[in-house]
C-alpha cells in the first residue's frame, strides 16, 4: 500500500507547498484514491511534484464539509471526471466558524464547501455507514463516548433560526483493509479520536493497525492548564493501544509534542508531502 500526503500545514522534505489543509493519496491493490483535496488546486500542483496521475484516481473520499478538505475538489474534477466522490448528504449544509468579536472583522466565517460539489454527475452522498467493496468501508458515529475535543466549541452550522453548534454527523472515517492490514483514516477527528476508536473497536472488534488523522487540538493561542490536562489524557489513551498514529494538519505541533513525549515512536507526525509507510 502507497500512502502519500499531498498537502498539510507544514512543509516536509519533498518540496511540496504546505497550506492549512489535509489531501492524502492512497494506492490499494484495487484502488488508487484520494482521501480530501485540501484547500485548494495547490493539492494537485503538489501531486505533479510527486509524480502522481490524478487522472487514475478512481475513488475520492471527503471526509467532513469543511473548506480545507474540500476545495481541490472543483478543480481535480476538470482533469478526472470519472472517479466517484463518496461524502456524507449532510456535508452540503452551510458549515461557520466563530472568529469572535474583533473591530473590523466579520464574525462569522464560511467554512463549508464549495455548493457546486453538490451538483456533480459522480457525487455520491450517504447517510451514514457504507461499504464500497471489500477493501474500502465508512463509518460515521451516531453516539460519542467522550467529549468532544474543546477546540470545535467556535465550530457552526447555519440553520433557518440562526447558528448551532455543529454535532459533526457530517463526518466520515474511512477503514482501508489491504496486505492483511487495517488502515483508519479520520481528516480531523472532529467527533473526537478517543470516540472514533471506541466505534471501531465495537464495530470491528478489534483496533486498527494504523491510524492517520488529525486530533483537531490546534489553538492559535497558548493552552489552558485543562487544555494541556485534556491533551494528555487522550495520549495516555492511544497509547494503550496496538496502534501506530500518524497525525498532521489540525492537531498542531505544540499539542503533537506533548503527546509524542507520552506515546514515543507509537506517534508520528506526517509534514506536507511525506511518505506515509507502514512497517
Amino acid at each position: 500500500m502507497r500512502i502519500q500526503n499531498l498537502i498539510e500545514n507544514t512543509k516536509g522534505c519533498s518540496g511540496c507547498d504546505c497550506a492549512h489543509g489535509f489531501s492524502f493519496y492512497i494506492e490499494t491493490k484495487s484502488h488508487k484514491l484520494l482521501v480530501d483535496l485540501g484547500p485548494s488546486e495547490v493539492t494537485l500542483e503538489n501531486a505533479k511534484k510527486l509524480d502522481i496521475d490524478l487522472k487514475k484516481v478512481d475513488t475520492v473520499i471527503l471526509s467532513h464539509g469543511h473548506y480545507d478538505h474540500s476545495g481541490g475538489i472543483m478543480p481535480f474534477t476538470k482533469i478526472n471526471n470519472q472517479a466517484t466522490i463518496y461524502m456524507q448528504a449532510l456535508a452540503e449544509r452551510e458549515y461557520y466558524a466563530d472568529d469572535g468579536v474583533e473591530a473590523g472583522r466579520k464574525r462569522y466565517r464560511y467554512i463549508g464547501i464549495d455548493p457546486e460539489i453538490s451538483k456533480l454527475d459522480k457525487l455520491k452522498k450517504i447517510g451514514g455507514n457504507f461499504k464500497i467493496d471489500e477493501e474500502l468501508e465508512l463509518f460515521t458515529i451516531k453516539e460519542r463516548t467522550h467529549p468532544l475535543p474543546f477546540t470545535n466549541d467556535r465550530l457552526l452550522v447555519k440553520k433557518a433560526d440562526g447558528f448551532v453548534k455543529d454535532d459533526f454527523k457530517h463526518e466520515q472515517f474511512l477503514v482501508i483493509r489491504d496486505d492483511n492490514k487495517s488502515v483508519l483514516i479520520s481528516g480531523c477527528a472532529h467527533n473526537g479520536i478517543l470516540s472514533i476508536m471506541d466505534d471501531y473497536i465495537y464495530k470491528y472488534d478489534s483496533t486498527p493497525d494504523y491510524v492517520i488523522s488529525g486530533f483537531h487540538l490546534k489553538k492559535n493561542s497558548d493552552y489552558t492548564e485543562a487544555e494541556v490536562k485534556e491533551i494528555k489524557e487522550i495520549a495516555n489513551v492511544l497509547k494503550t493501544y496496538n496502534t501506530k498514529f500518524y497525525t498532521c494538519h489540525c492537531t498542531g505541533l505544540p499539542a503533537f509534542d506533548m503527546m509524542k513525549e507520552i506515546m514515543g515512536d507509537q506517534l508520528e507526525y506526517v509534514h506536507s508531502g511525506d511518505e506515509v509507510k507502514l512497517a
